[in-house]
């Protein structure tokens, strides 16, 4: 089964197939946009469907656009708004082969971290990936790695989802986590409550990727739609609620 950080790694290297051209969208009609499940970012139980859809909502706002939302497995939102379903994706990852399709307005100002989590009591440098190799590195069974990390052939092990991962390494089974930071915060405010001060982060990051919400360049209305939500951004930026939304939605960056 196809996880949705493998999609990430996987899609922003490859190329996404052109849709058929629709027809163009009123004016003034709610802009159809598309997630999937990935909290803390976007996801249907958090509070406005996660800080990534909170921003764009409020940068459409500001614009004066509304949207709805739908949330999809990831492979199905992509596929769907590749035949014109929605209008856009919130939450993608940006690469060339992508940007032959795909129109991409600022970034959300969201980064995906993805590095190591390791126990509060074994807090270790992990700026030379080399240097880890007597380690065991927990990581989740289907998920793409960053390239950097699979390049220094570490030992892993694996686990059945990041909940797991993390359970592994509060037990000692495994010397490090692998996860993007953002969802190892949200796991330890959530069903991991009771642990929170037993797991650290370790910087730096072993990769960093911004986070957008993309439109349709073969469709008539995704340019509008792209500047529409590109004014919006640089109008939240400019009156500091960006920066509040990402401080609420977003506290571990």
């Amino acid at each position: 089964m196809t996880t949705r950080r493998e999609s990430l790694f996987w899609l922003a290297a490859t190329a996404v197939t052109a849709p058929a051209a629709r027809p163009a969208r009123a004016d003034d009609a709610p802009l159809r946009m598309v997630a999937t499940e990935f909290p803390p970012y976007t996801g249907s139980a958090l509070p406005g469907g996660g800080v990534a859809c909170e921003i764009t909502r409020a940068a459409l706002r500001e614009a004066g656009r509304s949207m709805t939302l739908t949330f999809r497995p990831w492979a199905r939102a992509l596929l769907e708004f590749q035949r014109g379903d929605h209008d856009g994706v919130i939450g993608a990852w940006r690469s060339v082969e992508r940007e032959r399709t795909m129109l991409f307005p600022p970034p959300l100002g969201i980064l995906n971290q993805v590095g190591f989590m390791a126990r509060a009591d074994r807090r270790r440098r992990i700026d030379d990936l080399a240097a880890l190799r007597d380690l065991r590195i927990g990581v989740v069974h289907g998920y793409a790695n960053p390239p950097r990390f699979d390049a220094a052939n570490l030992p892993v092990e694996g686990a059945v989802d990041d909940l797991a991962n993390l359970r592994k390494l509060l037990a000692g089974r495994v010397d490090l986590a692998l996860i993007d930071k953002g969802v190892g915060t949200h796991l330890l405010e959530t069903q991991l409550r009771g642990f929170a001060g037993q797991l650290v982060w370790l910087p730096p990051a072993v990769s960093e990727v911004p986070l957008y919400t993309v439109f349709s360049k073969v469709r008539p209305e995704g340019e509008r739609f792209a500047a529409t939500l590109g004014r919006g951004i640089g109008d939240l930026q400019g009156s500091g609620r960006l920066a509040m939304l990402l401080q609420q939605g977003a506290r571990w960056q």
